[in-house]
């Protein structure tokens, strides 16, 4: 049977309920402290996972204008070896 005061939604024990605690929250010695509770509903699932790697529209462009780049050098060097 659960304790009204440890539902999901409260992430801290009772301090009243968990055995081994002084009064004001401290632990004697030798005692082993409370564990943290864990949250199951820490945040919503993930299921949108995007293609990883490059579209195809924006390597088409960078390769264009590489090709621009390189075939104004080849028209410079064409042009300053007359």
């Amino acid at each position: 049977m659960t304790h009204p005061s440890s539902a999901a939604g409260r992430p801290d024990p009772d301090p009243g309920d968990t055995p081994g605690l002084e009064p004001g929250g401290g632990v004697p010695p030798g005692e082993t402290p409370p564990a943290e509770s864990s949250m199951p509903g820490a945040g919503p699932r993930e299921t949108h996972h995007p293609t990883s790697g490059w579209a195809k529209a924006p390597l088409a462009l960078i390769l264009l204008l590489a090709l621009l780049v390189a075939g104004l050098f080849a028209a410079m060097a064409l042009i300053i070896a007359r």
